[in-house]
């Protein structure tokens, strides 16, 4: 018996006057002994059920108890429907349409029509224009992992096209701007990354499970946030990387310098993420300015080859 299922009874049982038996056996997707069962173990922790009996019977909580039947109104589950069905445009399974069935049940038959209009109304849908089957398949396994703190491995391309095989304690996906990333503990950089599923293949769930580190939520969020402060580099760079560019600047930010160098204005923050970003172009790419970003790249450069010029 599982307390979940208990609890989403006493919700329906609040929010509806009254439903019958065999509707929550479909809606749990148990047989009608487990849900009398299920009503018992209620009616003992001390709410009190009623039978109506007849044709338009069921079950329901005496309406002298004292409770506040209403947990949701219409307008919460109106909004959780929404942001659910939005979740449901780019990782659907079972479970997630198990769920949205569960709180359409909160809503009495005379009023789902209404519900039903309402979410109707707004859709997001994150999905690309052309539908990637491999992503969604990724991302199930990937919400697995979490789910049983399982480590994954895959292959890696980043956007420099540089190959990497990976192996991760899995932690959190987010989604941004229509692409889902993956941040976990990387054991081969001993230290927490972020991996967008698209560049991931060969994806597979390892039976080798983790212990949790402290995953500090806040302090991860910063490579996602949009509130940062930011300044512009002029950067003088290669042809090859003018697709990048293009992507991180817009069109409009990159001009042709000559020969195959181009100028590029790219916003940036200064934190090691937009450094080390900048180092992995490597000679192909020079900052131009602002003139104290352009000392700290070379401060970078020559602590790495001082690390480098011990070691020979």
């Amino acid at each position: 018996m599982k307390i979940e299922r208990l609890v989403s009874i006493i919700m329906i049982l609040l929010q509806r006057k009254k439903i019958r038996a065999p509707e929550l056996a479909k809606m749990f997707e148990v047989n009608l002994r487990t849900i009398y069962r299920d009503i018992e173990t209620i009616n003992q922790a001390g709410i009190p059920i009623i039978t109506f009996r007849g044709p338009n019977g069921g079950i329901g909580i005496m309406e002298e108890y004292k409770i506040e039947k209403k947990l949701f109104t219409l307008s919460d589950i109106t909004e959780l429907l929404i942001g659910l069905k939005s979740i449901h445009s780019t990782m659907s399974s079972q479970e997630l349409l198990n769920t949205i069935a569960k709180i359409k049940g909160l809503v009495s038959k005379d009023e789902i029509q209404q519900v039903e209009e309402k979410t109707n109304q707004i859709k997001f849908d994150h999905t690309p224009w052309f539908a990637n089957e491999r992503i969604k398949l990724s991302l199930e396994k990937i919400k697995t992992a979490i789910n049983e703190n399982k480590f994954i491995s895959f292959k890696y391309f980043d956007r420099l096209g540089q190959k990497s095989k990976r192996k991760i304690e899995s932690y959190r996906l987010v989604l941004k701007n229509s692409s889902w990333y993956i941040q976990g503990y990387c054991t081969m950089r001993e230290d927490f990354r972020i991996f967008e599923v698209s560049n991931m293949s060969s994806l597979e769930v390892l039976e080798e499970t983790f212990m949790t580190r402290d995953f500090d939520y806040d302090s991860q969020d910063i490579y996602f946030r949009t509130d940062r402060e930011t300044i512009t580099l002029k950067l003088l760079i290669h042809e090859s990387l003018l697709d990048i560019m293009v992507e991180f600047c817009g069109k409009n930010n990159v001009t042709l310098y000559k020969d195959n160098k181009y100028i590029a204005y790219l916003p940036f923050v200064e934190d090691d993420y937009f450094y080390n970003m900048i180092l992995r172009f490597g000679d192909k790419c020079e900052c131009l300015e602002p003139e104290h970003v352009r000392i700290e790249i070379i401060r970078k450069i020559e602590k790495l080859l001082s690390i480098y010029k011990k070691t020979t």
